[in-house]
């Protein structure tokens, strides 16, 4: 980041650091030790319910897991890819065609996506607009900055996506503005639809290129109202993840117009992403988008019920509220290692696996979880949702 970033008067920078959600990835200094790690997996894996995320899987069940779910995305008589055909070919069109973009590119990571995405728009000015609280500026150890040599301006610090009028008041010359849809970090936060035209509208208007940071686009649908053809279609390029929202292995796709992608690709080969062979991951994104995509709205509107619920016991807070997507922050005022020891033994004693991770981000003794509803969650009702909540609540 710069030294000195741009940014709306009166805003208060609200750096809130990552929590484990299913699999997202988390700073290297907030990973658990291997003890509590081992734990934690035996104590999930033993669970009979989950509420928040899925239970976790063994490399055998993965594995068998792969297996079952690939038979129906892809033809397994084909060949394996070799770098970049084939099947993982077949995962770009199909990304490519789902956003209504020209092409696709595959990467291994997202971190990388976002970085040669960022590279290929800012060649003027080396500068890139976007929120404190994005990833590149929170979980990629500033790599825009120290591999591609890019400085940042800061729309707004406010939890929240910059407005049509932050974006037109940024004084430093950029090349494009960044927008993560939703923003993680400050909620899972989404604009109106509204509001994320006027935005792009101001930027375009300044000659700029905007570039949407995706990972979790596949659920922001339902809150802006639009389809991912037409929200994609506001933007020069998307990233999109894989293994967020989707379940697979690993994996990211960066889309645009076929000049763009043909320059990421160069890049994402210079950046040694060029791999021999990423059958494993491309197969599990197929199976993701085949078996996740069709049930996120059922997730969404289950969200909302579980966020309404939790926000009623005692101390709790939950933001945004209501949820813009499937994913939401519970606050409790506990400390975080305290919530995560009763975490544990709802799972050892009762076989519940309630929640992820807590974090105690800022003030001592106030703590938050995301929250994930995915397939496990839908069959909780209100009532059972308060009755492990409340026997939680009694561990502490």
């Amino acid at each position: 980041m710069t030294d000195t970033p741009s940014a709306t008067p009166g805003d208060t920078p609200t750096l809130v650091p990552a929590d484990a959600v299913l699999s997202d990835a988390v700073p290297a200094d907030a990973v658990p030790t291997a003890g509590l790690k081992e734990r934690r997996f035996a104590a999930l894996r033993r669970c009979d319910r989950f509420f928040s995320g899925a239970r976790p899987q063994n490399l055998r069940e993965r594995l068998a897991g792969l297996t079952t779910d690939a038979e129906a995305a892809y033809d397994l008589d084909e060949s394996p890819d070799h770098y970049g055909d084939g099947v993982v070919r077949a995962l770009e069109q199909r990304v490519a065609g789902l956003l209504g973009m020209p092409d696709a590119a595959f990467f291994p990571t997202g971190t990388m996506a976002q970085q040669v995405a960022l590279r290929c728009w800012s060649s003027e000015h080396r500068t890139v607009a976007m929120h404190p609280l994005s990833h590149p500026e929170q979980h990629e150890r500033r790599a825009y900055s120290r591999l591609t040599g890019l400085q940042s301006v800061w729309p707004t610090t406010a939890p929240r996506l910059p407005t049509a009028q932050e974006v037109r008041d940024i004084e430093e010359d950029y090349d494009v503005l960044m927008l993560e849809l939703p923003l993680r970090e400050a909620g899972f936060v989404l604009p109106t639809w509204d509001e994320l035209t006027a935005t792009v509208a101001a930027a375009r208007e300044a000659g700029r290129a905007v570039h949407l940071d995706g990972a979790r686009l596949w659920e922001s649908v339902y809150h802006l109202g639009h389809s991912l053809s037409e929200i994609a279609e506001l933007a020069d390029s998307v990233y999109i993840s894989f293994y967020k929202t989707l379940g697979g292995i690993s994996g990211a796709a960066l889309a645009g117009d076929v000049h763009t992608v043909r320059e990421a690709r160069i890049w994402r080969h210079r950046y040694g992403g060029q791999l021999f062979q990423q059958w494993p991951a491309a197969l599990s994104a197929l199976a993701g988008l085949d078996r996740e995509l069709p049930r996120l709205e059922a997730y969404v509107d289950h969200a909302k019920v579980a966020a309404e619920v939790l926000a009623a016991l005692p101390g709790a807070r939950v933001n945004p509220e209501p949820p813009h997507t499937h994913q939401f922050q519970l606050w409790l005022p506990y400390p975080a290692d305290v919530l995560d020891e009763a975490n544990l033994r709802l799972a050892d004693e009762q076989g519940i696996g309630l929640f992820g991770r807590w974090t105690e981000p800022g003030l001592p003794g106030l703590s938050y979880t995301e929250v994930t509803i995915a397939a496990a969650a839908l069959e909780w009702t209100p009532k059972e949702i308060t009755e492990a909540a409340s026997s939680f609540l009694a561990l502490l």
